[in-house]
């Protein structure tokens, strides 16, 4: 109780200050009022021609902001869409790339294998035809050792002999000769 006796001097001593303050300065009811007036039509005017129509734009504003944050929202969404997209492009061009090069390099070892079986058989016929011509040619030779072979007997037997041999002797030595050098 002590507390709301305490409040009420207070409140008193307030009253009685403001009483003194108005007194000494000169308190005039009448133009107190019309200031009072005044300053609540300015207030009002203030409040209906600047204060609501900020208050409004304010309002505006912020719901453009808003909306301009949905919007940022919803763009970022389909950002991250997008490159989510992009990376699974990029992830199956390079998957296919791959493939391709696999591809590409089991293609290029066939190709070498059959270039190689190839090359290995023209080197084989090379060898052969190679063989077969130095077997012709060794026929060739012995064919001609053996005439000259034959020729030498026969100068050589009639050098030996003295005589000079008819051409059915030469040709019987000479053939005796072949047989001997065949066998």
């Amino acid at each position: 109780m002590t507390h709301l006796n305490f409040f009420g001097g207070i409140g008193g001593d307030l009253a009685k200050t403001a009483g003194d303050t108005a007194e000494k300065f000169g308190l005039d009811w009448p133009h107190f009022i019309a200031q009072c007036l005044s300053f609540s039509i300015v207030a009002f005017a203030l409040y209906k021609l600047a204060y609501h129509p900020i208050l409004k734009v304010l309002e505006e504003r912020r719901q453009r902001i808003a909306e301009s944050l949905t919007e940022a929202e919803k763009i970022k969404e389909e950002l991250a869409r997008t490159e989510t997209m992009r990376q699974e492009v990029l992830d199956k061009a390079n998957a296919q790339a791959n493939k391709f090069i696999e591809e590409a390099r089991a293609a290029a070892a066939r190709v070498q294998e059959q270039e190689t079986q190839k090359a290995i058989a023209q080197a084989e016929q090379i060898m052969v035809k190679a063989r077969e011509a130095a077997t012709l040619e060794r026929q060739r030779m012995l064919t001609e050792l053996k005439r000259e072979v034959g020729t030498l007997v026969v100068r050589t037997t009639a050098a030996v002999t003295g005589k000079i041999l008819t051409p059915q002797d030469q040709e019987r030595l000479a053939e005796e000769t072949r047989r001997q050098l065949a066998a």
